[in-house]
């Protein structure tokens, strides 16, 4: 099995920044697309940016020119780095992995999520 875990989130003010990370660990033969989705109270969950296994990447059009999605292969590891908050960007964080398992087994993964808070 796999297991993602996201970190990094927290309270910021507007403006600020914050970098997530999320690590993928268990039975990992590779790692395909990997991304981030947000989710804020009382809205639908919203995909902000995903990276190919090459770092292709692509950004929502909310959020482009301010984050940046990049991943660390050999850590199993996908990266938001967050600038220039607004509240707007205030939601539950998440990541997901494409992964193939030495099973030969080929699933979709969700960390259960950080929350990010932009509040003055």
């Amino acid at each position: 099995q796999v297991q993602l875990v996201e970190s990094g989130g927290g309270l910021v003010q507007p403006g600020g920044s914050l970098r997530l990370s999320c690590a993928a660990s268990g039975r990992i033969f590779s790692i395909y697309t990997m991304g981030w989705y947000r989710q804020a109270p009382g809205k639908q969950r919203e995909l902000v940016a995903t990276i190919t296994q090459g770092g292709s990447a692509n950004h929502a059009n909310s959020v482009k020119g301010r984050f940046t999605i990049s991943r660390d292969n050999a850590k199993n590891t996908v990266y938001l780095q967050m600038n220039n908050l607004s509240p707007g960007d205030t939601a539950v964080y998440s990541c997901t992995a494409n992964v193939a398992e030495h099973s030969g087994g080929y699933s979709s993964y969700w960390g259960q999520g950080t929350q990010v808070t932009v509040s003055s």
